[in-house]
């Protein structure tokens, strides 16, 4: 019996164990958890320049907030595979769920520059160690529904990017309190030890289905498909949180107020959402991805020459087609190396050796963003940098396409 077919029996076995209300909780938690893995860093992107002026920072300085937990998300995703085959699944997913939410509420008390720093440094490792577990989770439980329940993640997430981007403008204006603002959504942490507490009552874990031999395991850092994967997914993730950052100043610097720009990035987020969902299930319709890359990359290029133009309705269009990228290319990014592998624990090595060079890639590059604008102080360049990575992402897509042709 091939490995392939051992790992589709026992994970059978397992998913056939799990009633199907146990099932339904565990999407339910899949996607609870996931709404709390961008409300720590996209709920900075509308306080943007209310806390660089009131702690008189810098663009550069004021832009490590989103940047430091980016950049951790990357360094410490390797402790995914780690702390789950040290301390298990739960108590790992527990521990990470805490230290996001005590480091959202810690802003509640934010004083100085260096407190932010650290919840920012915090929330970075927590979110880290949960993606990969969540991936690896979806590939063992769901090895028939894959896309799907992606798409149910991506949804999840999406709707924390929604909400947090969304609500903080309003919370700030209500209450006059950037700091309440950014630390209310340690809420939706708390909501995810909870739904995790629910369905833990049925035995979770991820493990080593098979005594498979260490030559045959696919080492994903000695794979040209593999690191083809973390450059595409550092670019995609560049472009996400650069544009979640930078979308509310860059809209507010063509005369809108704070409550315009946070309307249309809650727009953006809103076509997000339904891509998130909807585009892993239509991919599924599909035998190659590449084509349906190559058209939301396309529209991403598309969506900066209609932001480039002075006339706001056409910069508000463009906008709003940005959500299509955006949330598109994420849920591609997870499937990439749930395609490419044949067993949870794999997948779970591949994703977070993806995302650990993907998020260092990601925290860079708006860093440098941010330096531009504090050289230029003008948002065009920013807009020019959006332009360069769709491009890049548009080559590397149809590299990655060929691969896949000739692997096949």
């Amino acid at each position: 019996m091939t490995v392939d077919v051992l790992y589709v029996s026992y994970t059978k076995g397992v998913f056939g164990l799990r009633s199907k209300t146990s099932q339904g909780l565990l999407l339910f938690a899949i996607f609870i958890v996931a709404l709390n893995l961008r409300p720590a860093i996209t709920s900075i992107g509308p306080m943007l320049n209310i806390i660089r002026d009131d702690l008189l920072l810098s663009n550069t300085q004021v832009s490590l907030l989103t940047v430091i937990p980016v950049i951790c998300m990357g360094v410490f995703a390797m402790l995914a595979p780690i702390l789950n085959k040290a301390i298990g699944l739960n108590k790992t997913m527990y521990w990470m769920l805490l230290l996001l939410a005590v480091a959202t509420g810690m802003r509640y008390s934010v004083t100085s520059f260096s407190v932010l720093l650290l919840t920012a440094f915090i929330s970075g490792v927590a979110i880290a160690v949960i993606g990969p577990l969540l991936s690896a989770l979806i590939k063992q439980y769901f090895p028939m529904h894959v896309a799907v329940v992606v798409g149910i993640y991506s949804f999840g997430m999406g709707m924390g990017a929604t909400l947090s981007t969304g609500l903080t403008g309003v919370f700030y204006v209500k209450v006059h309190s950037y700091s309440f603002a950014l630390a209310v959504w340690a809420v939706i942490a708390i909501l995810g030890i909870i739904a995790w507490a629910v369905t833990a009552a049925h035995p979770i874990e991820v493990k080593q289905i098979t005594e498979q031999p260490a030559q045959k395991r696919k080492n994903p850092w000695r794979s040209k498909q593999a690191w083809s994967f973390l450059i595409f997914f550092g670019l995609q993730t560049a472009l996400f949180f650069s544009v979640l950052t930078y979308l509310v100043p860059i809209a507010v610097s063509h005369g809108m107020t704070l409550l315009q720009a946070g309307t249309l990035l809650s727009g953006m987020t809103i076509v997000q959402i339904f891509m998130n969902i909807g585009f892993p299930i239509v991919l599924q319709k599909f035998a190659s991805r590449t084509p349906a890359l190559v058209v939301i990359l396309a529209l991403g290029i598309v969506s900066i020459g209609l932001m480039w133009t002075a006339d706001p309705l056409w910069f508000a269009i463009g906008v709003l087609v940005m959500g299509i990228p955006l949330g598109g290319l994420f849920p591609i990014c997870l499937l990439m190396p749930m395609d490419a592998t044949d067993t949870a624990e794999e997948t779970n090595s591949w994703t977070a050796m993806m995302q650990t060079g993907g998020f260092i890639i990601g925290g860079i590059l708006p860093l440098l963003i941010a330096s531009l604008y504090d050289y230029t102080e003008n948002h065009y360049v920013t807009l020019f940098v959006f332009l360069v990575l769709f491009v890049a992402m548009l080559v590397l897509a149809l590299q990655i396409g060929r691969s896949a042709k000739q692997s096949s």
